[in-house]
């Protein structure tokens, strides 16, 4: 079979799929919420939540869509190439499994991982009565003990920190880090906070006192089923292009503070030529001079006279 490449017609439509192709630094990562067919308001209402967290990069698709993405990911993966969306949250309601949300991740267009979640002890985030965070802010993640146990468990937090971790920035004013995400593992559910930070004046010290504030989602998720991608995938979907690769540079380090270390190869030094301060104490006297040379210098022996 020949595939024929439809090239853009209209200047718009170039510069849609410029958009579109490759480039070496990202776009900020988008996520679509699909509503299922059978989604009660429960999950409904989670899903918003999770759509107020990921504003202003996320598409939320209010109609019903008889999808099942853990058999069939043909419609899912049209809908996230026609957002250029890589993160994706589906939400279904049924008998057998009540409250459900799947979450997952593309890498070239198609699934790389997916995680299918059960929803206990909801409480929205009309239900705290306090101020919010403004939205497209960058959050704060926090991961308890337990997420490193097994390699399932470290790829479920690679993905939790993937789809919360907010725009990409390169300066951060500490002033601006409002919103704290907690993950805890107990009893094998994730027990999913979120939190306001809030700093008040100390008494004794000059450093601020932290407080936090739930201000929710406040849920626990039971992980049901999930569909990990190989090893060589998630590899391959982790590479990082030569162009962002740092230079090497010989005899020069950095330490965990970002502070920059240097090693200087010198040749040996003859300390005889240095030159130092002129001192009258360090001056040498005229018979240590001459003493000094005549030790230095071999003796002339005298030639023997001959026998005549």
């Amino acid at each position: 079979m020949t595939h024929h490449i439809k090239k853009p017609k209209t200047r718009q439509g170039k510069l849609f799929l410029e958009k579109r192709e490759p480039k070496i630094i990202e776009n900020d990562k988008t996520t679509i919420f699909v509503r299922g067919a059978n989604a009660n308001n429960l999950v409904l209402t989670a899903m918003k939540d999770f759509a107020a967290l990921k504003k202003p990069n996320c598409v939320f698709y209010n109609r019903k869509n008889e999808i099942n993405p853990l058999e069939d990911v043909t419609k899912l993966e049209t809908f996230c190439q026609r957002t250029d969306a890589s993160l994706f949250m589906f939400g279904s309601n049924n008998k057998k499994r009540p409250n459900n949300l799947i979450a997952g991740r593309l890498f070239d267009h198609h699934i790389l991982d997916m995680f299918e979640f059960g929803i206990e002890e909801f409480k929205a985030m009309k239900d705290f009565k306090t101020s919010k965070v403004a939205s497209g802010n960058k959050p704060m993640l926090l991961f308890t003990d337990g997420f490193d146990e097994t390699s399932d468990k470290k790829r479920l937090k690679n993905f939790l920190m993937d789809f919360f971790r907010g725009p990409v920035v390169e300066y951060i004013n500490l002033k601006g880090l409002e919103n704290l995400l907690v993950f805890s593992l107990v009893n094998d559910k994730i027990l999913f906070r979120n939190y306001r930070t809030e700093l008040k004046k100390a008494a004794d010290t000059k450093m601020p006192l932290v407080e936090l504030i739930e201000i929710g989602p406040h849920m626990n998720l039971v992980l049901r089923r999930s569909k990990l991608a190989s090893g060589d995938l998630f590899k391959n979907s982790c590479r990082v292009p030569k162009q962002l690769k740092p230079t090497k540079i010989k005899n020069v380090s950095h330490d965990k503070l970002g502070t920059t270390h240097g090693r200087i190869h010198m040749e040996r030094q003859d300390y005889s030529k240095l030159r130092t301060r002129k001192l009258k104490a360090l001056k040498k006297r005229k018979f240590e001079s001459i003493k000094q040379n005549n030790q230095s210098s071999p003796k002339k022996m005298k030639p023997e006279s001959e026998e005549t």
